[in-house]
């Protein structure tokens, strides 16, 4: 709880009521592994919590099939500059979803019953995240088109993260990405530190693969890196 309390800091009493939600109607409802609960904190809250360090201030998100809530809920705890869209198809999941905003009083949080085909045209968000949703080259199909262009997509990945993105590297292109890299958050925070793989739009981007014009990239967050394209 030390290293909770230095992630979170004054939001830290929020994040134990959304550990405490996730541990009881979490697990109740299927959301949450029931082996999960006793490790939540350092398997998902904190892993979640520090890829607030990839993100630029005031930044529009979208966390697609954020399930739990996971890393949606938790960045804007941890960030309350930001605005995130929580974008779940599954209506179980979207209620508890809701419940959590309420509960927490998450003012800077919407809830879109959707899934990100369905939504492409209306999004142009500066980050999107995702954890445990598809391989990357099934999910960039969904993402970049929810991006403006030099969005970002942050992709929460484990071991295999340098071989999804070779895998990726055809869907990618398709769909206009302008450089990928992997990048560690979390160092000294959780062990191993937390794996993203991020994409950066090139362009404006159809749910097809169609592509637009060109734009200058947001600036970049502090973090280490390991630069692929």
């Amino acid at each position: 709880m030390g290293i909770a309390r230095e992630v979170f800091g004054d939001a830290l009493p929020i994040a134990e009521r959304y550990a405490a939600f996730l541990a009881d109607a979490g697990v109740e409802r299927g959301l949450i592994g029931p082996r999960e609960a006793d490790r939540l904190w350092e398997r998902h809250l904190i892993n979640c919590a520090v890829v607030a360090e990839a993100i630029p201030d005031g930044a529009q998100i979208v966390d697609i099939g954020s399930g739990a809530g996971l890393p949606g809920i938790v960045l804007a705890i941890v960030r309350p500059d930001l605005r995130v869209t929580l974008l779940e198809p599954l209506l179980r999941r979207t209620t508890f979803l809701n419940e959590c905003v309420e509960m927490l009083d998450l003012t800077n949080v919407e809830v879109r019953r959707a899934r990100a085909e369905e939504v492409a045209e209306e999004f142009s968000m500066d980050v999107a995240t995702a954890r445990a949703v598809a391989p990357l080259d099934r999910l960039a199909r969904w993402a970049l088109p929810l991006l403006r262009p030099g969005g970002e997509l942050l992709a929460l990945k484990g071991e295999r993260a340098a071989a999804e993105l070779e895998e990726a590297r055809p869907v990618l292109q398709r769909f206009g990405a302008r450089t990928t890299e992997l990048l560690q958050v979390g160092h000294g925070m959780v062990d191993p530190p937390t794996t993203l793989v991020r994409v950066v739009a090139d362009r404006e981007v159809g749910p097809g693969g169609a592509v637009g014009r060109q734009q200058r990239a947001p600036r970049r967050a502090k973090g280490s890196r390991k630069r692929s394209s």
